[in-house]
């Protein structure tokens, strides 16, 4: 790790920030990076309670003078998603992400930076360890598994905090307060195929997708970047149409909430069509390589002949259903809300495809800031997949926020940071799923609001945080924690 990182300011953020990504976090296995945010706050003699989910609270007394204001929540998870390039080696399970400055940017060699959320929690800790930074009471609440269900934030028991507001330190716009968030369901589509024997007179290839930007599948899902799968698919439908090609398996995507950057699918072809078919593929190609070539420059498609046949591939018929149930179902953007401008209200990612052996399985997330028209989407793909005889499953759904325009700290933040900056925040709700929904239902009186630095590219090996905006970041924290309103 860059020690010129730690050399950034303000040195404390920067500090607790490199301390944190050297501990593997990845959604899911927070083992030991609660373990880790639970010896922070108890070297620190504070009182640092585990909540029986795996949540980390710690609390802090006012500073002297500050005591008769609102005791505060400040939230951030301590997961992170865990991507990197398939040409990157790199072992998540052991090693601290291998960060590096460029201009204005932190990044990441070749993995996701962490900056979400792992700027939110440093901001906390550096707060936590502070000596000279004014602050009302403050109840610390570091969350866990925001990333793949917010099983932290679900969790969460009612009884735990007494602060009557919560500052979510996870909004990646620093001219943006944010008062909504869209919720979400995990869509899930599962089926099993008697796969068959290679036919006699085959050969195989290798097709791959790769290069595309990825990204965070509810804060760019409007960007019209690539999606891997549906690149994919594309392919596919042409090959079976036109070759009879035949799939032996397909593996693409990750993670739900991450915008597929690439996808490698083993096919066949009869022998006959060996010498035309990636010669007649070409203009699928480059019609595709054409519709991205703005929002896709460096995206690959690459047809590989390989030496050895798979042994088995996929019946044609249970083919036919898949590509077009794929076809069919919905990816981007399905409505834009009627109530903010520029604000996508519901969306789908077909976010992980794989096929093989026998058994295939597509995985979506489904996100919108209506809950009835998240599950008007969600039954569109259910229905898709039904009708090539998937069982579908939704599960792991969340509330959205809701908006209150009239809180008493938007107020207190609208007013700092026009007098900070001299120009008005965008009050917005956004596309992401952030945990302020599923916590109000425990804490329905508690005031809450978003805000955080600009960090670009999240969960995608592009994941950038500005310096120049963690600056301007840290000192609104500052000012939002001297003007938080009397009890």
């Amino acid at each position: 790790m860059s020690q010129d990182i730690r050399n950034l300011e303000p040195l404390p953020l920067w500090n607790h920030f490199a301390d944190l990504n050297a501990v593997p976090r990845p959604s899911k296995k927070e083992e030991r990076v609660i373990a880790f945010m639970k010896q922070f706050g108890e070297n620190l003699g504070l009182e640092t309670i585990v909540d029986e989910v795996g949540n980390v609270i710690v609390k802090k007394p006012a500073t002297a003078g500050m005591e008769n204001r609102k005791t505060i929540v400040l939230q951030s998870h301590l997961d992170m998603v865990h991507q990197k390039n398939n040409d990157t080696v790199f072992d998540f399970d052991t090693q601290g992400i291998d960060m590096y400055i460029d201009e204005d940017w932190v990044r990441a060699k070749g993995t996701t930076l962490g900056a979400d959320n792992g700027i939110g929690v440093a901001t906390i800790m550096a707060v936590l360890a502070s000596k000279e930074i004014e602050h009302p009471a403050i109840e610390a609440l570091f969350t866990i598994d925001e990333e793949t269900g917010m099983t932290g934030a679900m969790g969460l028991k009612g009884g735990l905090l007494t602060g009557d507001i919560l500052l979510n330190l996870d909004t990646e716009e620093d001219d943006e307060i944010d008062i909504g968030c869209a919720g979400g369901v995990d869509v899930t589509a599962v089926a099993e195929y008697d796969d068959e024997e290679t036919p006699d007179g085959s050969v195989a290839y290798t097709i791959t997708v790769k290069g595309l930007k990825g990204g965070h599948s509810g804060m760019d899902i409007h960007k019209g970047l690539g999606n891997a799968n549906k690149i994919m698919n594309r392919l596919l439908f042409n090959g079976f149409d036109n070759f009879g090609l035949q799939i032996s398996t397909i593996n693409g995507g990750s993670l739900r909430n991450a915008i597929p950057r690439e996808s490698v699918a083993n096919v066949i072809i009869a022998k006959m069509y060996d010498e035309s078919f990636v010669f007649d593929m070409l203009p699928v190609v480059n019609d595709i390589k054409a519709e991205f070539a703005t929002t896709e420059p460096n995206l690959e498609i690459i047809f590989e002949k390989q030496e050895t046949l798979p042994e088995k591939v996929m019946p044609a018929m249970a083919q036919y259903y898949l590509v077009r149930a794929l076809y069919t179902a919905h990816n981007g953007v399905y409505r834009m809300s009627a109530d903010f401008d520029d604000l996508v209200e519901t969306s789908n990612n077909i976010a992980k495809v794989t096929v093989g052996n026998g058994k295939l399985q597509v995985q979506c997330l489904t996100r919108s800031s209506v809950e009835t028209s998240k599950f008007d989407l969600a039954n569109s793909l259910r229905s898709a997949f039904e009708l090539m005889g998937c069982e579908v499953d939704f599960s792991g759904s969340y509330p959205g926020w809701t908006p209150n325009p009239n809180s008493s700290i938007l107020k207190v933040l609208d007013e700092l940071y026009e007098k900070q900056n001299g120009q008005k925040a965008n009050v917005v709700a956004c596309h992401a799923g952030l945990e302020c929904g599923i916590l109000g239902t425990n804490y329905p009186d508690m005031e809450m609001i978003s805000f955080g630095p600009t960090i670009r590219g999240a969960h995608s090996p592009e994941e950038r945080v500005s310096i120049s905006s963690v600056q301007k970041y840290w000192k609104f924290v500052l000012e939002i924690l001297k003007n938080i309103p009397v009890k």
